[in-house]
């Protein structure tokens, strides 16, 4: 069985998902993908870690860094696992391009180069908002392009943890990562 849990933000509501264990799941209410990860038969539940991700998301919404990491499982390909992993390494107040990390995983797997819209594909499929922090990621010169959550909530995640939004930019429609 699956569970879900809803948690208030300051950015709008957001269901958490979990098989009982583990976070599975963290989309914004209504966000592009939500919950397509969720088998469709799921309840709702209060469960230790809706309770610790819901303080993990506290902490983080008041502009900490949280010294914890609610447990995680995220079910995707090989290749969106790797992509998740690179972003849980990308530090808070800090962007790296959809290129930065199509060329850390051509490095890693001995390719030459690796596609940044393919990255793009994976990042945009993230399961877990926020924790797993797929809002850090922008296009080439600094783009504000591709969170499922909408581009004003990425804009709204990027300042609450400081980062310099001198460099970056929202494209026009129709512009490549």
């Amino acid at each position: 069985m699956h569970y879900t849990h809803q948690y208030a933000s300051p950015l709008g509501d957001i269901t958490m998902a979990s098989n009982g264990e583990s976070l599975i799941g963290l989309w914004f209410n209504g966000q592009k993908y939500f919950a397509d990860t969720l088998p469709a038969e799921n309840r709702e539940k209060e469960l230790p870690i809706f309770e610790q991700t819901a303080s993990w998301l506290g902490a983080y919404f008041r502009g900490e860094i949280p010294d914890f990491m609610p447990a995680l499982h995220l079910d995707g390909s090989p290749f969106r696992q790797m992509v998740w992993e690179i972003l849980l390494q990308i530090p808070h107040g800090k962007v790296v391009t959809y290129g930065d990390i199509a060329r850390m995983i051509a490095s890693k797997t001995g390719q030459k180069t690796m596609s940044a819209q393919a990255v793009g594909g994976a990042v945009g499929h993230n399961p877990v908002s926020i924790i797993v922090p797929c809002h850090r990621v922008v296009g080439t010169s600094g783009s504000l392009t591709g969170y499922a959550g909408g581009i004003d909530k990425k804009i709204a995640l990027l300042s609450l943890e400081k980062v310099d939004m001198v460099p970056l930019f929202i494209p026009k429609k129709g512009t490549a990562i």
